[in-house]
């Protein structure tokens, strides 16, 4: 039985002393209690979070099939040519080289495209690692593609060079960036298709973080309160659960900083991603 045992001498009679005993079994199955709750709240917002990248996945299937057959089918049109180089009546080494060059590359390019595929589908516990924010934003808009390319919108992009290593989940941070870029793809597919433009820049905060805006032109906010939209369940999709952008606030927070919205100029919606350097609060 857990206890807490004390004794206290009293001052006024120097001679005499009061001891106490209080049973601590309550107090401790309610702190047991209550670190399983948070423990099973975790996981379910882990669970729910792999299930909405499973879901954004499941809108890029025919992207990512399309950007995995690139590579397959350059695999396949670069070994036709070296074998007819090879079995030419003068066969041209230099020139099957070049074509075995391609295969290689080619390859290489499939491998990354289905590691970051199985990157986002598995279901891990989050991690820190040291992460250059650029190089997580470059990986997801090379996913995204052709996605964007089917869309019609144009993309620019504004990296900024040497920003400071962040301390995050490079697949969390992925999966936030991703819901983004899907978010602003579909709210332009509202507008004439000379209009669609998304603006992926990174920079810093006035303090000291690292910053990522997700910009479009697109029929911007809700009018009223804009904090909503990462309201769980809130969705202005008719096919939309409305959880993306309230787990994409969670995994920011959780990583020490904040994600929000605002008003594009002259139309349309900015995310903005904020996020700490270094060793600074990540849960």
């Amino acid at each position: 039985m857990p206890a807490l045992v004390g004794v206290a001498r009293i001052e006024e009679t120097r001679d005499q002393a009061v001891a106490f005993v209080i049973d601590l079994t309550e107090q401790k199955q309610a702190e047991t209690a209550l670190r399983e709750a948070e423990r099973q709240n975790r996981d379910a917002q882990m669970q729910l979070a792999h299930a909405n990248r499973i879901a954004t996945m499941g809108q890029l299937a025919a992207s990512i099939a399309h950007e995995v057959n690139q590579p397959i089918g350059g695999t396949l049109v670069n070994a036709g040519t070296a074998l007819r180089w090879l079995t030419a009546s003068a066969p041209k080494l230099e020139s099957v080289r070049q074509c075995l060059d391609r295969i290689v590359n080619d390859s290489k390019r499939g491998g990354v495209i289905i590691h970051r595929i199985r990157d986002l589908a598995k279901n891990t516990p989050a991690r820190k690692e040291s992460l250059e924010i650029d190089e997580v934003v470059l990986g997801v808009i090379e996913l995204t593609s052709s996605e964007i390319s089917n869309r019609r919108v144009s993309v620019q992009k504004r990296l900024t060079d040497d920003l400071p290593p962040i301390l995050g989940d490079k697949v969390h941070l992925q999966q936030v960036i991703l819901n983004l870029i899907m978010n602003a793809v579909e709210a332009m597919g509202e507008i004439s298709e000379e209009s669609r433009e998304l603006l992926i820049s990174s920079g810093r905060t006035e303090a000291g973080g690292v910053l990522v805006k997700i910009s479009d032109s697109g029929p911007g906010l809700p009018s009223g309160n804009s904090e909503r939209i990462f309201e769980a369940f809130y969705t202005t999709k008719a096919s939309g659960l409305g959880m993306g952008l309230s787990i994409c606030r969670s995994i920011v927070e959780a990583h020490g900083d904040r994600l929000w919205a605002m008003p594009n100029e002259p139309r349309g919606t900015v995310f903005c991603m904020a996020l700490p350097v270094g060793e600074q609060s990540f849960e």
